[in-house]
């Protein structure tokens, strides 16, 4: 078994949602690609995408139904146009969402872009046992994710916490530890 102590690369991929970028000019999917890699994990798999909510929900659909995948970067469409369609995409597919992402993305954006964050709609949550992380579309705030939470979050060494640690246990059942208890409880009568 590993230790908790030690890197586990993780597989994860990503997601660019865009009207207008193209394979050549996909800055932010392309700093979202080298940072995981230049930090250990897996580049899994990779698209790109128009905002569009149902292509969207289709491709992480498949992405959260392999079970190689532990993680999904999607960077795009958190804002407030008319086009911006990946809370509205993602958010149905999640089993738990994970406010404290949003929030704190938000708090650290706010140094960098003052009340301009509030236009921000970035969060992120678990979905059959894999990590979804929604980020705007710009390279400084994909930076901002991967640098100030992603990076740590996504590193079994980070203390006292972290989401990697909890792989094991995304998909146990919430009735697991009262059946064992059950059991337990029969088995001395």
């Amino acid at each position: 078994m590993t230790s908790p102590t030690e890197f586990r690369p993780l597989s994860l991929c990503v997601l660019t949602v865009s009207d207008s970028r193209t394979a050549a000019n996909d800055a932010s999917g392309d700093y979202l690609c080298n940072a995981l890699a230049d930090d250990g994990h897996r580049l899994h798999a990779r698209a790109l995408l128009p905002d569009d909510k149902y292509q969207l929900r289709a491709q992480v659909s498949a992405w959260i139904a392999d079970d190689a995948v532990d993680g999904i970067m999607v960077t795009g469409g958190t804002g407030f146009t008319g086009r911006d369609s990946t809370p509205e995409a993602l958010l149905p597919l999640l089993d738990k969402q994970m406010p404290g992402f949003g929030e704190l993305f938000r708090a650290l954006s706010f140094e960098e872009i003052g009340t301009s964050t509030m236009q921000s709609r970035a969060f992120a949550g678990l979905a059959n046992g894999s990590f979804v992380f929604a980020l705007p579309g710009s390279t400084s705030a994909c930076r901002t994710a991967w640098e100030k939470i992603l990076r740590a979050q996504l590193d079994a060494r980070t203390k006292p916490c972290n989401l990697v640690n909890l792989r094991p246990r995304l998909l146990e059942s919430p009735y697991t530890d009262v059946r064992a208890a059950d059991q337990g409880r029969a088995s001395k009568e």
